[in-house]
């Protein structure tokens, strides 16, 4: 478990596309400065790699300034994502549902200490057998793509089940702001805010932030 409080992980909307970074790193670059912001996993629609290797290009400055890591996820993609975030500068990679066998290829090809992630893993089974891949975090709950919110009290469930037990860190998501403060007291090292929270409202972050410093 956690012994400090717990860092804030901001989640872009899912399928990010080029028309919509613009809008998103001034978002992000606002937010970073608002917030102790640890990491942004920056969720990408599919498309070749060139042209997502210029679209991490363009967000990576906004959150590697206030010292955030980036981290590149994208459902569907059937390339290569760990050469996308090393051409891109990005800092790792995060896989949702991933077969064990997928976490363990990408941990041995993952070089200069980039970040392996996952999340989407609903068993404590299949938990535990991400862990032992050698991820260097598990991140519970999050919007589905389709948009909808898994059950509040299983996230809060989960993450503290593992941060109570495991060594690994985990990333407890929160769909709205009034989950923050729950999901601090799970010992989570990361607490994650979906984009409904702060990409329209930057101070949103400063204000997580302070929900998470314990009194």
């Amino acid at each position: 478990m956690a012994d400090e409080a717990a860092r804030l992980t901001l989640l872009s909307p899912h399928r990010v596309d080029a028309g919509a970074v613009d809008g998103l790193v001034a978002a992000l670059s606002a937010a970073c400065a608002a917030g102790d912001v640890a990491a942004v996993l920056l969720r990408l629609a599919p498309a070749d790699e060139r042209a997502l290797v210029n679209l991490v290009k363009r967000v990576a400055p906004a959150t590697q300034e206030h010292g955030a890591a980036l981290v590149l996820a994208c459902a569907g993609y059937e390339g290569d994502l760990a050469s996308v975030a090393a051409r891109g500068g990005a800092d790792g990679v995060h896989l949702d549902k991933p077969e064990e066998e997928a976490l363990r290829e990408l941990r041995g090809r993952l070089r200069d200490g980039r970040i392996l992630g996952a999340g989407g893993i609903e068993t404590r089974h299949g938990s535990m057998a991400a862990g032992e891949a050698g991820i260097d975090y598990l991140m519970v709950g999050g919007l589905y793509p389709d948009g909808v919110a898994p059950d509040p009290d299983a996230v809060r469930e989960r993450a503290a089940w593992w941060a109570e037990i495991f060594e690994t860190p985990c990333i407890a998501v929160a769909a709205t702001e009034a989950e923050i403060p729950a999901l601090a007291r799970t010992g989570a090292e990361f607490v994650g805010l979906e984009s409904a929270i702060w990409l329209a409202d930057p101070a949103a972050a400063g204000r997580a932030r302070a929900a998470l410093t314990p009194a």
